[in-house]
C-alpha cells in the first residue's frame, strides 16, 4: 500500500515533532517558518490550504531544513537573511548574525547627530555582514562609509547588502586587522566586536557556539582583548569632534569605562531595550 501524500498539515506536524525532539524551543511557530520558505505561502494560506499536497521538491527542501535546524543551525542561516534595522540583509554560514540589541549602535549615532544631510565619514570597525555600515549610511544620504573585516567572507556579504541596497558608491571595504591600515579622521566610528571571554564559549547557545564564527564571537580571556586592540586606533582615527559607539557585554561596563577614561575619553553609556548597558559612547577628552 503507497503512504499517503504529505499534505501541509502532515508535513508540518511531522516537522513540529522532529523540531521539539531536537529541543527547539517554540517547535511549532518554527515549523511554519520552514514551510513558509519553501512553498512562498502566507500564513493564512497554510491554514487554508492545508490539505495541499507538497510535491517532490518541496518536500525534500523542507526535509533537508528540519535537518539542518534540529542540529541547532541558526534560523538565519538556513533563510538567508536577517532583519537589521527595517533593512532585509543577506546572511549565511561565516557570518555574524545581526542581533536586535546591536541596532543600539545606530540608535546612540542618530541622537548625537541628529542632522541627517550631514556629510560624516563613517567607520564600521569589523563589518561582519555591513549592517550598521548599511544602517548608518541609509539614515544619512550624504554620507560615506568605511567598513573593515579580517574576514574576506565577510566581505563579500557586506559588499553584497551595499549593493543590493543601493549604498555600494557611498562606502568603501577594506580587509585588515581593526584600523591598523586606514588614516582619518572619521566622525563616527562604531564596532561591534568579539566580547564573550574564551571561557565561556562552550556555554553559548548551540546555535551561536556551533556555527556562528568564532572570530566574531571570542573576546579573549576576560572579554576585553578586542577593545585593548582597538584603543590606539580610536586615538588615531577619530576627529577631534567625533563620536565612536562600541557595542559592549553584558556587565563589561565599568572596565571598559576605566580603561578608555585612563587614555583620555569622555565615555558615556547606553542601554539596549531589555535595560542592559549596551553602547559604550567614546569622545575625545576637553583639553584645558
Amino acid at each position: 500500500m503507497a503512504p499517503a501524500p504529505t499534505t501541509i498539515a502532515r508535513a508540518l506536524c511531522a516537522a513540529t515533532r522532529r523540531l521539539r525532539e531536537a529541543g527547539i524551543e517554540s517547535p511549532r511557530a518554527e515549523a511554519r517558518l520552514l514551510l513558509r520558505h519553501v512553498t512562498g505561502l502566507a500564513p493564512e494560506l497554510l491554514v487554508r490550504e492545508r490539505d495541499r499536497v507538497l510535491v517532490a521538491d518541496e518536500l525534500a527542501r523542507l526535509e533537508a531544513l528540519v535537518a539542518r535546524r534540529a542540529e541547532r543551525e541558526p534560523w538565519a542561516y538556513l533563510s538567508g537573511e536577517r532583519e537589521f534595522w527595517s533593512l532585509r540583509l543577506r546572511v549565511r554560514p561565516g557570518v555574524l548574525v545581526p542581533r536586535p540589541e546591536t541596532e543600539t549602535l545606530v540608535e546612540a549615532p542618530l541622537a548625537a547627530f541628529p542632522e541627517r544631510t550631514a556629510a560624516l565619514r563613517i567607520l564600521d570597525l569589523g563589518t561582519g555582514s555591513g549592517c550598521l555600515l548599511a544602517a548608518l549610511l541609509h539614515e544619512y544620504p550624504n554620507a560615506f562609509g568605511v567598513g573593515v573585516d579580517r574576514s574576506a567572507e565577510a566581505l563579500a556579504v557586506a559588499a553584497e547588502n551595499l549593493e543590493a541596497l543601493g549604498l555600494r558608491r557611498r562606502a568603501a571595504l577594506v580587509r585588515g586587522d581593526w584600523g591598523t591600515a586606514l588614516s582619518g579622521p572619521f566622525d563616527l566610528v562604531v564596532a561591534n566586536p568579539p566580547y564573550v571571554a574564551s571561557g565561556e564559549l562552550e556555554a553559548l547557545a548551540p546555535e551561536v557556539g556551533r556555527y556562528e564564527p568564532r572570530l566574531a564571537l571570542d573576546g579573549g580571556p576576560d572579554g576585553l582583548s578586542a577593545y585593548r586592540a582597538l584603543l590606539p586606533d580610536l586615538l588615531r582615527l577619530l576627529a577631534a569632534h567625533g563620536l565612536a559607539c562600541l557595542e559592549i557585554g553584558a556587565g563589561q561596563a565599568a572596565a571598559l569605562r576605566a580603561l578608555f577614561a585612563a587614555a583620555g575619553f569622555t565615555v558615556a553609556l547606553r542601554a539596549d531595550l531589555a535595560g542592559i548597558a549596551r553602547c559604550l559612547l567614546l569622545r575625545r577628552a576637553a583639553r584645558p
